[in-house]
């Protein structure tokens, strides 16, 4: 039974590294500051960054050890969540990609949209 919790898991950080790397590229094209880095080619981990502008950025780390979303401006960490909830943040941002591409307060949740 472990075994295959292991195997799940190691699946699941994989394709969420992949969706990381598309969501970086995306991103890019739309003129962002992104980057998605991996070690390795086992993907099984993962930094992604991106700028919102102004000083805004925002770090998302993946790997078996955990999953956190920190989001920064200045220097100053503003918010950092773990888990289920930095994958419900990570979402919010790309529904800033699939719906315009440009940061829209009405897209994001109040946390994000207050940042932007």
């Amino acid at each position: 039974m472990f075994l295959r919790i292991a195997e799940q898991h190691r699946k699941f950080v994989q394709d969420l590294v992949m969706n990381l790397q598309a969501l970086a590229t995306v991103l890019e094209r739309q003129g962002y500051l992104a980057s998605c880095y991996t070690c390795g080619g086992q993907m099984n981990s993962a930094s992604f960054m991106v700028s919102l502008g102004e000083s805004h950025l925002i770090r998302f780390l993946v790997s078996d050890y955990g999953i956190t979303w920190t989001e920064m401006r200045d220097d100053r960490e503003l918010m950092k969540l773990e888990g289920a909830e930095a994958i419900q943040q990570l979402q919010e941002l790309a529904n800033l990609v699939i719906y315009r591409g440009t940061p829209s307060p009405h897209l994001m949740s109040p946390k994000l949209a207050q940042r932007v």
